[in-house]
């Protein structure tokens, strides 16, 4: 099954997250799609490349956690910091390397340390499929 390559400027979407965040792609790979640059599974660094995704909503987050106690067990949510210490998961059997990396196609996941799932909403193009 083919889906789309995901690229730089591509929106993503955390399960936790407040608000929909952005990959950030280096173009370290020189390999382009769309014309900007094209995923792969490394794309993963908190900040460099996933950027917050505003308040961040996950009970399991020591920020929220904090917050939480200092209103006296009122949920408090606090901006996200992703924390995402793997790369993505790949959406099927990655075929195409870019680089020595599999390419990220639009059904990858990422999981960050919080419990939040982030998934891609809008691949930043559409007309490269990636099997």
């Amino acid at each position: 099954m083919s889906s789309p390559q995901v690229c730089a400027g591509a929106a993503l979407q955390c399960s936790f997250g407040g608000a929909p965040g952005t990959l950030n792609v280096l173009p370290a790979n020189r390999t382009m799609v769309g014309g900007v640059p094209a995923a792969t599974v490394a794309d993963a660094i908190p900040i460099v490349n996933i950027t917050p995704f505003a308040l961040c909503q996950s009970p399991a987050n020591p920020t929220v956690i904090a917050a939480t106690a200092a209103k006296l067990g009122v949920f408090t949510p606090m901006p996200c910091v992703p924390a995402t210490p793997s790369p993505w998961i790949p959406g099927g059997a990655p075929t195409v390397l870019i680089g020595s990396m599999p390419a990220l196609n639009a059904q990858g996941m990422l999981v960050c340390m919080w419990g939040g799932v982030i998934t891609v909403a809008q691949p930043g193009q559409m007309t490269t499929l990636v099997a």
